[in-house]
């Protein structure tokens, strides 16, 4: 194998995998580390920065950074990287002085963002203080998007929406709230450069089967009745409620109708319990507060006595599995199940909907409904026309949303500068060696076993009585620190320099995983299985150096190294460092102030 180029920024960046696997590349364990030291303020700019909504996200990630995190290959549980997040937001204190303040002047570029949501948000958060006139449209009267309709208020309280979407305002975009676009044409005919689109997918699926027309009054589609909810037009829901679908938005509206008077409330799924799209802890959740999940059902008819609903029935199906691993629901021959109900909530996914973007001003869509796009540029076929968000690709999660609307804010820049949208600027990297003494390291090296910390909840009878009272109560001070210090600061790299090694094999005897072996080189394949212990893990590269003065090479296998430093603490001639790697994704102020 040819020696590792630690020179390039994704070598480093991909072993620090919760930072490669969260969307917006947020620097996991440098806020971590802020936390663990009491420094709160610091950590959650850290977060505002990349992911730009630390305390919503705080609460509401779907947490991809988690199944990446190292601590879980060490124990069953990751570090609790989203609760910790949480954390650096709710004890931050006043952080207003440390934003940046709207830009003095104009550019001269005046760029519109359809939708106030997560990832139009974004946008205007990039663009705004590099002096772009940002004009934000939405048909609601406040900026959130489905951050504030669709979520609730027991799981993301209101006011942390207004201080958060605040910050952004506070940056001078021209707010339009309460102006619904109705045409893109119309409003490319105006005086803008760019236009955004961060519209979301707002349009929810239905279920047509028989008794469903007959039976819509007491038949609801889960995004537009949590909408309701959140506005205050629905506050009552039947005593007996059957919510469809097994995703996210299912939890919500199941837990939402407990808190509405719901006492029989049960979701109904047809796939099985380990294949629903909801979180695992979202499952939890409403199972801790009495809410059975039944699987397996196939929703066949609405029952309603002269449109008066009274209940549904189902088919029982199960799984059954091709040559190829494809999935099949077949029904099992048992009767028909039938439940009793009094209102049925369908959150069976979600859908775009555009009727307000004409079909003759160049812009493509594919046979989903979905604009075409440039994945990487997240341009449309017409030239001034951008998406990101739900609206680019479909349904995801927030911070999906705010990595498009960084990466469109630099596509943006680029294209009202008049600059090649494929030129993306590189990463920020600073490396610095933590090393203080010969056996002193300026971050906790300790990798011990410890379990991961709860998140307390507030009492469930006080929960349920009331909507808005939010059910988790978030770490104190103290469950922080500690569960803070289970991370195992993967950015703190093992850095080796071939030519003050001796090739005495003192770090292979101390390492404590068995990741570092002195070999003979070889093809991939060949050197991963000669290692002291085989590298299976084969998306997660190793670290090989350079031949060394005996013709070998020193191999690493960065999948299972806990960055502990014990190699560097051993060595006798100081070829092994600990070297801090802090990545930092380009953004949109990037490219203005390279150029």
């Amino acid at each position: 194998m040819d020696p590792t180029n630690v020179q390039n920024p994704d070598y480093f960046h991909k072993v620090v995998d919760c930072q490669w696997a969260c969307p917006a590349h947020t620097p996991v364990p440098e806020y971590i580390r802020l936390i663990a030291a009491g420094r709160h303020a610091d950590a959650y700019m850290i977060n505002w920065k990349s992911n730009v909504f630390p305390g919503i996200l705080g609460r509401t990630c779907d947490r991809p950074c988690e199944p990446a995190c190292r601590r879980g290959r060490v124990e069953e549980e990751p570090v609790a990287i989203c609760r910790l997040k949480r954390v650096a937001a709710d004890m931050k204190g006043d952080v207003s002085n440390l934003m940046p303040t709207p830009a003095t002047a104009r550019n001269g570029k005046k760029v519109a963002l359809v939708g106030a949501g997560p990832a139009a948000m974004t946008v205007a958060r990039d663009l705004a203080p590099l002096g772009y006139h940002v004009v934000v449209h939405d048909g609601d009267t406040r900026a959130g998007g489905m951050i504030r309709t669709q979520i609730p208020k027991f799981r993301l309280p209101e006011e942390v929406i207004d201080e958060e979407v605040g910050y952004i305002t506070a940056l001078g975009p021209e707010m339009r709230l309460g102006q619904r676009v109705e045409s893109l044409k119309q409003l490319l005919a105006e005086d803008y450069d760019a236009i955004f689109v961060g519209t979301g997918a707002p349009r929810g699926r239905d279920l047509n089967i028989p008794g469903r027309t007959e039976a819509a009054a007491s038949i609801h589609i889960g995004i537009d009745w949590l909408s309701s909810v959140s506005f205050g037009h629905i506050t009552k829901v039947g005593r007996r409620v059957i919510v469809l679908g097994g995703g996210n938005t299912a939890m919500d509206c199941c837990r939402s109708a407990r808190r509405l008077g719901g006492e029989d409330v049960k979701v109904i799924v047809r796939s099985g319990f380990e294949e629903m799209k909801a979180s695992p802890w979202e499952k939890e959740d409403a199972i801790g507060e009495d809410i059975p999940i039944l699987n397996f059902l196939v929703p066949k008819e609405f029952k309603h006595d002269n449109g008066r609903l009274y209940g549904m029935t189902f088919e029982k199906v199960k799984a059954e599995y091709d040559a190829r691993g494809r999935r099949n629901l077949v029904p099992t021959g048992e009767p028909d199940q039938f439940f009793e109900c009094d209102d049925v909530l369908v959150a069976v996914g979600q859908e775009n909907a555009f009727p307000w973007i004409e079909r003759d001003i160049g812009l493509d869509f594919d046979k989903w409904g979905l604009p075409v796009l440039d994945e990487a540029t997240f341009q449309s076929t017409n030239p001034k026309v951008f998406f990101g968000g739900d609206a680019a690709f479909g349904p995801k999660n927030i911070i999906w949303a705010v990595a498009h609307g960084h990466q469109a804010a630099i596509s943006i820049h680029q294209f009202c500068q008049g600059l090649d949208l494929k030129d993306r600027p590189a990463p920020g990297v600073d490396v610095v060696s933590q090393r203080m003494g010969i056996h002193e390291w300026s971050y906790d090296n300790s990798p011990s076993l410890d379990l991961r910390f709860k998140v307390p909840h507030r009492e469930k009878t006080a929960a349920l009585k009331d909507i808005k009272a939010e059910v988790e109560l978030g770490f104190d001070f103290k469950q922080a620190v500690a569960e803070a210090h289970r991370c195992l600061n993967c950015d703190v790299q093992t850095v080796f320099t071939e030519p003050a090694c001796i090739e005495c094999d003192a770090c292979v005897d101390i390492c404590p995983v068995d990741c570092l072996t002195f070999t003979d080189n070889g093809t991939e394949d060949d050197l991963r299985s000669r290692l002291s212990a085989p590298a299976t893990t084969l998306d997660q590269a190793l670290y090989v150096s350079a031949p060394l003065k005996t013709g070998r090479i020193l191999a690493k296998d960065e999948d299972v190294c806990l960055h502990c430093g014990l190699c560097a603490e051993r060595c006798p001639t100081g070829a092994w460092d600990m070297q801090r790697i802090i990545i930092n994704v380009a953004q949109a102020e990037s490219v203005c102030c390279s150029k």
